[in-house]
């Protein structure tokens, strides 16, 4: 029998690449990532992130799947971990039954489930949007406007959109039932107001919380993300409301996601993602904190204890340059760190020359990254405004020959 921490992953991301991998790296223990998607993580093999023998093929979705192939393989898990949505019950399962530190895998599912979370916060009393599950047109017709129309189990906002008429819910829906037949839209109340996230950090007893952005979102229909500014706390209310929200979901171990509205009654819970946030904000939260969030995550998974966190966070920005029409790309700056009046910013680019882009209206769209912490906000701001501008990126229109095509 060999021992490994054992890494669930469906497609490679830059949290478990650059974060999670080196993390276990500097520990040196014994690696094995298991993946559905074997030729995706091909890359990591060529990069030398992973040695050939650390990638195992196996249906990550289906828990059975995985520990058969550790029992066929005669691995014995040091921990089981994963930063994927799609993933975190499946390995939940996986490490209770071998006996590992790890989530509840009802909260997993509760968190992962749009409409399970929204009905367990109902169940408990706590305040909650009006919500409906639909699977079939006919029962559009009775929906409240306007009305917040998202898959029951998405990710990434995409096939989120928000219906401001019969004709818009109508159109939503049978657009979304086209490609995903027999598959559930969870219609919810429109919540206004200002979008925020609550990042926390968990050991099954204690839950602290490490940050909050606020989330800076294109106009609707669809809700992009298109930046964030963080704060070390949210308003003791906001956070005590929302720790009632989590515990009612279960959720309190490892790193967890949480995104939710300001609105004029108090805050509402929009979703819970339970793994670090993504797009590179938990690198950026990391250091901001001062933090290696990374390692202090393994170590939960390895039955270490919470890890004391600083009073303060230095401030934090990020700019998404997003891809408002189609077209092709032609200009794309080099990826690039600067350094300048205590400011530390990194420009992150997503596209190559040359590349067709086809908005999606959801964070997929996202054509480069400039995020960067400062000592103060105002210093941040000025350089991270006047950056945005530098290291654009050039997309021109498609032609009427292209469009044609297309």
């Amino acid at each position: 029998m060999r021992e490994c921490f054992i890494i669930l992953a469906h497609v490679p991301t830059d949290s478990v690449t650059d974060g999670f991998i080196p993390a276990i790296r500097r520990r040196g223990l014994p690696l094995l990532v298991m993946t559905d998607q074997p030729e995706r993580h091909q890359t990591l093999i060529d990069q030398q992130h992973l040695a050939p023998d650390e990638l195992l093929p196996v249906d990550v979705f289906n828990p059975l799947a995985v520990l058969n192939a550790l029992a066929q393989y005669r691995v014995t898990p040091l921990a089981v971990f994963s930063n994927s949505d799609h993933l975190q019950t499946a390995t939940s399962i996986v490490a209770d039954f071998h006996g590992l530190p790890g989530k509840d895998w009802r909260a997993c599912l509760r968190a992962k489930n749009k409409l399970m979370m929204r009905e367990t916060l109902r169940a408990a009393g706590l305040e909650s949007p009006w919500f409906r599950c639909v699977i079939h047109p006919q029962e559009l017709t009775t929906v409240p406007l306007p009305c917040v129309v998202k898959p029951v189990e998405g990710v990434a906002s995409e096939h989120v959109s928000l219906a401001r008429t019969r004709e818009e819910l109508d159109h939503a829906c049978r657009r979304y039932w086209h490609h995903h037949p027999d598959q559930a839209l969870l219609l919810e109340e429109y919540l206004p107001g200002p979008l925020y996230t609550l990042e926390t950090l968990g050991d099954g007893e204690r839950l602290e919380v490490m940050g909050s952005f606020e989330t800076f979102l294109s106009a609707p229909p669809a809700f992009v993300e298109l930046g964030q500014r963080l704060r070390r706390r949210a308003a003791p209310e906001v956070e005590g409301h929302l720790r009632a929200q989590l515990a009612a979901l279960g959720v309190g171990f490892g790193s967890c996601h949480s995104e939710f509205v300001l609105t004029k009654q108090g805050p509402r819970l929009i979703e819970v993602n339970y793994r670090n946030i993504g797009d590179r904000s938990d690198f950026l939260l990391a250091q901001a904190l001062c933090l290696d969030l990374f390692q202090a995550v393994i170590g939960l998974f390895l039955g270490e204890p919470l890890p004391a966190l600083p009073d303060a966070a230095h401030s934090a920005r990020i700019h998404c340059q997003t891809a408002n029409a189609g077209g092709t790309v032609v200009q794309v700056p080099d990826a690039c760190r600067i350094e300048r009046d205590g400011c530390a910013v990194e420009f992150r680019p997503l596209c190559r020359a040359g590349e067709r882009i086809e908005p999606q209206h959801s964070n997929r769209d996202y054509l480069a990254l400039l995020y960067g912490t400062g000592p103060c906000e105002a210093t941040l701001s000025e350089l991270m405004d006047s950056l945005a501008a530098d290291l654009a990126i050039g997309v021109a229109p498609l032609t009427r020959d292209e469009e044609a095509i297309a």
